[in-house]
């Protein structure tokens, strides 16, 4: 009799026992035993339990263009089938008598001519491989389950770590020395809000050598990125079947950064794409026409005339082309219009060094009462510890309330980060607010345009273009810097104590009402 040799394996690391070479050398010893010529052996790499298991299909086409009886040789009934959804597909063959079956280790033979004790046989070998498959997968479950109540991600590490191996041979997951900085400047720099993912921060990305991890270490596309910039994992948080759960390992950045991130990449829905271009466009990306609401596009003519297009208001039809120096004088005499006399500087940096007081108190008198709770977690979670360890309570109680308990001990870590970054954040902004307050137009004449960019994106809000006039914003509190020229004009009126009484910088709105530049 013919016969086919049938050899399995679910993974190619697949156990010793059961490697495709130990296979074969069985069932060919068996096939000369019984005295069966092999017409073909077939190597199969798949899963008996996912998928359309193509390469089986493919074995059974074989089998049928034959025209008599073939014998398929398998190691074992697992190494066949391991459910029925198969069966009566090959049991119409056996009863045709275009197959045999022969299963070496269960020593069977399945025939047109078996006895229904040996189909019985048949079945529930079957039943018992996809017991066996279904009690894996309940097991692997729980272990999934179990690793993620306690922080441990099961995948593949995201770009900017490693999966590694510790001294006992544990997976863990470790901070990369080559791209975990890069990641963190990737969000940095998109948080300033002038940049395009498509093409600034690809272009970016590919300067700074932020490679893949594979072997070929290709640069990252910009569909790679912005699956990055959407990556809670980066600053502590996994997402396992649409569920975030804290994570143990370290972060890159902080929740902070991470959701200034997502609110430039949501505040910035466009009606129409603004694709990068390595030509020098000060404003591509960060003005709209005021008539359709689209954004401005740029164009270079003769190779050094820039142009702004937007629509004309008087015929919304019309395209209008506005020198990009046009709308760059504006920008400058805005920035001209910004004066801190010397006595309202002498002021404002009291109030700024009042206001960095009771921000440091502030912070100082935070940080030390997440820092008791933080410490009365961890004796609560030492106590829950003993209890488990005298069985006062069960192993689920156990699990449930010290998950929640380390839950909180990762939201206070989380806001600990913050604290320490808000206090540099507000350092950082006052220090910008002076250098802008002093010296703002001859910054920004100075400056490259990239600087520029991320000037005008700083000051600026709701910037458009009515025909060639520009209309805009500005953010707080540069809207109070523009034509003062006395402590009076600042403060509105004056006070026996010298200082100033109209609102506070705390209460003013973010951004003044918009106006109209002069041209």
């Amino acid at each position: 009799m013919k016969a086919i040799i049938l050899a399995r394996v679910s993974t190619k690391e697949q156990e010793d026992g059961h490697s495709i070479a130990a296979q074969k050398q069985r069932l060919i010893e068996h096939c000369e035993r019984k005295g069966l010529n092999v017409l073909k052996i077939f190597e199969i790499i798949e899963s008996s339990t996912r998928g359309k298991r193509t390469e089986f299909m493919a074995m059974l086409d074989f089998v049928k263009a034959q025209k008599e009886t073939v014998a398929i040789v398998a190691d074992a009934v697992d190494r066949f089938q391991r459910s029925f959804k198969e069966s009566v597909m090959i049991d119409e063959l056996r009863q045709k008598g275009q197959i045999e079956l022969h299963f070496y280790r269960e020593n069977m033979i399945i025939n047109q001519n078996a006895s229904s004790s040996d189909i019985m046989r048949w079945d529930f070998s079957v039943m018992g491989a996809k017991s066996y498959v279904l009690n894996l997968s309940e097991n692997v479950r729980r272990s999934m389950d179990y690793m993620v109540r306690h922080g441990e991600w099961t995948s593949s590490a995201p770009i900017g770590y490693l999966n590694t191996r510790d001294p006992h041979g544990k997976a863990q997951i470790v901070l990369d020395p080559e791209r975990a900085f890069l990641i963190r400047k990737l969000f940095e720099e998109y948080a300033v809000g002038c940049y395009s993912i498509s093409g600034d921060l690809t272009r970016k990305a590919k300067e700074w050598g932020l490679t893949n991890k594979t072997k070929a270490r290709p640069h990252l596309s910009s569909s790679q990125i912005h699956l990055i910039l959407q990556n809670s994992f980066y600053h502590g948080e996994m997402l396992v079947k649409g569920k975030r759960y804290p994570h143990k390992y370290d972060q890159i950045i902080t929740k902070e950064l991470f959701d200034k991130c997502q609110e430039v990449r949501q505040g910035n829905t466009r009606p129409q794409h603004v694709k990068y271009s390595e030509k020098p466009f000060v404003f591509r990306g960060l003005i709209k026409c005021a008539v359709s609401g689209r954004r401005v596009t740029c164009d270079l003519k003769k190779g050094k005339h820039v142009y702004l297009i937007s629509r004309d208001p008087q015929n919304p039809e019309k395209k209008v082309f506005v020198a990009e120096k046009n709308v760059l004088d504006q920008v400058q005499a805005v920035f001209q219009s910004f004066h801190l006399p010397d006595d309202l500087m002498a002021a404002l940096t009291a109030h700024l060094k009042a206001s960095h007081e009771a921000e440091t108190g502030f912070h100082r008198e935070a940080i030390e009462s997440l820092r008791k709770e933080h410490d009365a977690i961890l004796g609560r979670l030492n106590t829950l510890l003993d209890l488990r360890l005298d069985q006062s309570i069960t192993r689920d109680e156990y699990d449930t309330k010290a998950q929640a308990l380390k839950q909180r001990q990762h939201e206070i870590g989380v806001k600990l980060g913050e604290h320490g970054k808000g206090d540099d954040s507000f350092k950082t902004t006052v220090e910008a607010l002076f250098s802008l307050a002093s010296r703002a137009h001859d910054l920004f004449e100075r400056s490259k345009i990239e600087q520029k960019r991320q000037l005008i994106a700083f000051v600026f809000s709701n910037l458009s273009l009515r025909g060639v006039n520009l209309e805009y914003s500005l953010r707080n509190p540069f809207q109070l810097m523009v034509g003062r020229h006395s402590y009076q004009e600042w403060s509105g009126r004056q006070d026996s104590n010298l200082r100033p009484s109209g609102p506070k910088p705390d209460a003013l709105p973010d951004c003044a009402t918009p106006r109209r530049a002069k041209r």
